[in-house]
């Protein structure tokens, strides 16, 4: 089956895949060859995809997916394969977010500092797996 990630900015990735696991809004979920017709909203999460005998990775941060004649299509606010992941940028990240969030105040926008922490360790644990 064909997997395309894209994001506003640009195509992430369009390979042909044997399964796919993604982080849907009610929990992961896999996709196989002759799913049925699915659409649904995506969190922020790590997607897996198998080729052959080799998994790789990508990161990604709310979108939607949409699964339909052996296609799985993501649209996803944001998106990058592990390898095109700067580690130390995201760990950067993943401090500003904890100190933000450790520092509270009545002017935090909580959703939003909690929002750039989980995106920072998806990124984190996505690059790790290269």
């Amino acid at each position: 089956m064909n997997l395309t990630i894209v994001t506003p900015e640009r195509k992430v990735l369009d390979k042909e895949v044997d399964e796919v696991v993604l982080p849907g809004v009610q929990g992961y979920l896999g996709v196989l060859p002759g799913h049925a017709p699915l659409l649904t909203s995506l969190q922020v999460g790590e997607i897996a995809y198998r080729s052959g005998g080799a998994t790789e990775y990508a990161a990604v941060a709310w979108g939607f997916l949409e699964v339909l004649d052996d296609h799985v299509r993501v649209l996803a606010d944001t998106a990058e394969r592990s390898e095109e992941i700067d580690v130390e940028r995201a760990r950067r990240a993943h401090e500003r977010a904890t100190e933000r969030l450790s520092k509270g105040g009545d002017d935090l926008d909580w959703d939003r500092a909690r929002a750039a922490l989980m995106k920072a360790l998806i990124r984190i644990q996505v690059a790790e797996r290269r």
